[in-house]
């Protein structure tokens, strides 16, 4: 992934204007044989702090990222073209254009996108950006704390006191 960019539709007295989705720029990011995705960072290009809108596209046979879920951010997802599986918990959902879901805040179901067709298909997420949010990957039993920018094994866990001399 690449830094985070400045924002870019905002007048010189610091106003959000209008701007064309075509003149924001694509970044990339792929991991091994089985993630990648391409993305552009609508709400932060037009000034957004507290809401992240991308538009996101998914090449056939990918993965967009790790199953997981967050603990206090919400995400939510339109799929605008083409067709992707959901995983959501236990279930998969196939998505086509049109659909749309809700992954709420504390909501203990790890959710991951797949495209299993092959065409691309985009779609855009959107989400809060809480810097104190906990993000846990079932799969990788792996916990992410923002506010550090730390990732933990989630079976090293500690009671209260362990740690403590008396």
């Amino acid at each position: 992934m690449t830094e985070a960019r400045k924002a870019v539709a905002l007048t010189e007295e610091g106003i959000t204007k209008p701007f064309l989705i075509k003149d924001v720029p694509w970044d990339d990011y792929s991991h091994g044989q089985s993630f990648a995705s391409r993305y552009q960072q609508l709400g932060e290009y037009g000034g957004s702090k507290h809401i992240g809108v991308c538009m996101e596209e998914l090449a056939p046979g990918k993965q967009a990222c790790p199953n997981h879920y967050h603990h206090l951010e919400e995400e939510q997802m339109m799929l605008l073209e083409g067709s992707l599986t959901l995983r959501l918990g236990e279930q998969t959902y196939v998505m086509t254009a049109g659909s749309y879901v809700v992954f709420p805040a504390g909501q203990k179901a790890g959710h991951s996108l797949y495209n299993h067709t092959d065409a691309p298909c985009r779609y855009l997420i959107i989400g809060e950006r809480n810097p104190h949010d906990v993000i846990v990957y079932p799969d990788g039993n792996r916990v992410s704390v923002r506010l550090t920018g730390e990732g933990y094994n989630k079976s090293a866990t500690m009671e209260y006191w362990e740690a403590e001399k008396d």
